[in-house]
């Protein structure tokens, strides 16, 4: 049956793919930018930066007036900054949670009681396997992931009740342009104390992400989850490597998950 999906950060990357996907499906698909280029895509594409409360009413409020209702949420927008923790200012800080967590937050907000209101719907939310462990040199992306999970379990138990079903995506390395977009922080850019394990480890993020999944693997999962009636809480999607050190990770003592992660990151 044919719904009408919201996708944030729509324009490239693994939301393009979703709603490229979606749309081929014959659901209706909304995909949002923070600035549309334009160009024609075979979804609609509307503005919207999720860090800018007025801008998400807007777009929300564009969508309920054509089609008078939202289906589904699936909120993928984000962006990476990598450094080390310790030379984060605090605006780079702000910077990687107001997009990766509070925007979440405020565009769940803006769509639930229209979803309340009809009594169904679903909420996807795009993690990462960073959201499951740490990352060395991508800790704030971590910790925004991390409270993705967090509030997710929460809003699952709270939004029940209205018959609207929360789905939490864990994608591991996918290749996409995250890899350019990724920023630095200043002190980093220049070098720093932590300049060794620094360079390694961006240069294992960004080999691990060329080399990772193609997008369509996670665009028809989400093609199969938004048909489901009751799709399950949690869906890692990725190599198998990365599929396999997630599921262990609950059972492994935090000295051997360090070890694991730092010997692949070549951090020393």
């Amino acid at each position: 049956m044919p719904q009408v999906i919201l996708i944030t950060g729509a324009s490239s990357g693994l939301g393009k793919a979703m709603a490229e996907h979606l749309a081929s499906q014959g659901h209706t698909v909304y995909g949002t930018s923070r600035k549309p280029d334009g160009m024609k895509y075979p979804y609609k594409v509307i503005k919207m930066d999720v860090t800018d409360e007025k801008s998400v009413a807007t777009a929300v409020n564009e969508v309920i007036a054509a089609e008078g209702k939202i289906d589904v949420l699936i909120n993928n927008a984000g962006m990476g900054i990598g450094g080390a923790l310790e030379n984060f200012s605090e605006v780079e800080t702000r910077k990687q949670l107001d997009t990766n967590f509070f925007g979440m937050a405020t565009v769940i907000r803006t769509v639930l009681p229209y979803m309340r209101e009809k009594k169904s719907g679903k909420i996807i939310n795009v993690s990462s396997i960073g959201g499951l462990m740490g990352l060395p040199f991508q800790g704030h992306y971590s910790a925004a992931k991390y409270a993705v999970e967090g509030y997710s379990e929460a809003l699952s138990m709270e939004v029940k009740p209205f018959n609207i079903r929360v789905v939490i995506i864990n994608p591991g390395d996918f290749k996409t342009g995250f890899t350019s977009a990724r920023i630095f922080t200043e002190i980093d850019s220049k070098g720093s104390v932590y300049d060794k394990n620094y360079q390694n480890a961006i240069a294992m993020m960004a080999k691990d992400e060329q080399g990772g999944s193609d997008p369509m693997v996670l665009a028809r999962t989400i093609g199969k989850i938004v048909k489901k009636n009751k799709p399950k809480f949690h869906y890692i999607i990725g190599r198998f490597d990365q599929r396999l050190i997630a599921h262990l990770k609950p059972f492994l003592p935090h000295s051997l998950m360090s070890w694991i992660l730092m010997d692949h990151y070549k951090v020393s």
